[in-house]
């Protein structure tokens, strides 16, 4: 045995102080990201507030980008699709919700907050990635005390779907517990929560029905719309007393935190989309070199020399790693927005698949940057503000593998393949998947299943024995 010297060359990555630096500030809202700032103006002598970007922002190349319309091939020259408009109804109604003698301190709240236990119950209720995000978007207008304070018809126009498809899945979530949640009205509410106990009989329906007499006593009308007697209308006032008008309070309500966009999302002159930072919280500062060299001629020992070479090292670093993160969010961002162009126009319905191993390779970055920048990011756009995570959905297969179809668009051509059936040969779930081969998608029958039951729609031996009854 003997022994030698070896030389050996090697690549490492090592995480420094200022590469973590810059991965966390990817991370932070654009609100976070001002807390972080603040302290470092606190702690670092040569970073200073830029007031002069104040006013040069608004021109600045960092915070304005464009995403052409038309199919995400990666042609140089996407062609631009011209349409109208989109306006965004802005208008907001009021749940009704309203008991002046409803005591919210009784209430015992626990951790979790309604959002995210609604949140949870629709992951494994729901399976097709685009209704997952628009009950994502009706489970998040949902207020405190349970109700939905934005009408249908609203949420519909901002995301350009049916309000068929919108009270679906408002339907789905009505299920959820508690009992109660996402109504619209107080009788709606306590409707709900009598049906999950079993017990909605019609005279207690009648009574709900008629809330506004029962706050007046006006007995005898209440008598002639309900068909109960004093008896049966204090039996079941009774059992109303019991319920919960405000649901949702016994979670522990969200943190009070008003959303502001990182992103502005508008359309261009051309057709296209304009994709803009939101300069006015974005944290401009700069490093001062000159405060700095007027330190450095000073006489000062290695310790100091070596102390204000590291501050302004670092100022200038975190000024950096300030306009790189700008330009990463503005690059991932119009990516998305130019990949998803048949959302903006047409509404949630033309949601494509898209993940994120799709938007690091169109602009060059790794998947773990794209999902930094796009976790507790948020984007305004005309149809309202998302989540940059919302518009990331599943992929389905066509038969050959070449092209993909997103889930939602499958389960519509699975609704129209329904529709046109012969309501006494109706289609079972394999012959639907030997029509949907037949169209280039390719799906298991165990999917067909579950998008049929998501539509709401019997199996084909229960629509037989269902046509053959109305006959």
């Amino acid at each position: 045995m003997t022994g030698r010297l070896e030389a050996r060359q090697n690549q490492q990555l090592t995480m420094t102080p200022q590469l973590q630096q810059a991965i966390k500030l990817l991370q932070l809202s654009n609100l976070e990201l001002q807390e972080y700032v603040e302290e470092r103006l606190l702690e670092n002598p040569f970073l200073e507030r830029n007031e002069q970007a104040d006013t040069d922002a608004a021109g600045s190349d960092a915070t304005k980008g464009e995403a052409d319309s038309g199919p995400a091939d990666g042609s140089d020259e996407p062609p631009t699709v011209q349409r109208d408009r989109i306006r965004e109804n802005a208008s907001s109604a009021g749940s009704g919700a309203g008991n002046e003698d409803y005591d919210a301190a009784a209430n015992v709240t626990v951790e979790k907050s309604l959002t995210e236990v609604l949140n949870e119950q629709l992951v494994i209720a729901v399976r097709d990635p685009v209704d997952q995000a628009l009950g994502r978007y009706l489970i998040d207008l949902i207020e405190d005390s349970g109700y939905l304070g934005t009408p249908l018809d609203v949420v519909a126009e901002r995301l350009g779907c049916p309000v068929s498809e919108a009270e679906r899945l408002l339907h789905v979530i009505q299920k959820f517990e508690p009992a109660g949640v996402g109504a619209r009205t107080l009788s709606e509410c306590l409707r709900l929560q009598l049906e999950d106990q079993g017990i909605l009989e019609r005279g207690i329906s009648a009574l709900l029905d008629n809330l506004d007499l029962v706050g007046a006593r006006k007995l005898s009308e209440l008598k002639k719309k309900t068909g109960l007697d004093e008896e049966g209308i204090a039996s079941a006032l009774d059992i109303i007393r019991k319920l919960n008008p405000k649901p949702g309070l016994a979670y522990g309500g969200d943190p009070v935190q008003v959303v502001v966009p990182d992103v502005y999302v508008s359309e261009n002159t051309d057709g296209g989309w304009k994709v803009e930072l939101n300069a006015a919280t974005l944290p401009k500062v700069i490093a001062n070199e000159a405060y700095y060299a007027e330190l450095s001629r000073e006489k000062q020992g290695e310790e100091s020399r070596t102390f204000l070479q590291e501050q302004i090292n670092d100022a200038n670093w975190l000024v950096r790693s300030l306009d790189q993160r700008a330009r990463t969010i503005l690059k991932v961002s119009s990516e998305i927005v130019r990949y998803q162009d048949g959302f903006f126009a047409y509404g949630i319905r033309h949601l494509r698949p898209l993940n994120l191993k799709t938007v690091a390779e169109a602009i060059g970055m790794h998947e773990s940057t794209v999902s930094r920048v796009t976790s507790g990011k948020y984007m305004h756009t005309p149809r309202g503000v998302f989540e940059m995570k919302y518009f990331f959905t599943a992929a389905i297969p066509s038969s050959g593998g070449e092209v993909e179809y997103s889930a939602e668009s499958v389960r519509h051509v699975i609704k129209d393949l329904i529709d046109k059936e012969d309501p006494l040969n109706p289609l079972s779930d394999d012959q639907l998947v030997a029509a949907l081969a037949d169209l280039d998608i390719a799906i298991a029958r165990r999917t067909i299943a579950k998008y049929r039951q998501s539509l709401g729609v019997p199996s084909s031996v229960e629509r037989k024995r269902a046509a053959k009854s109305a006959l």
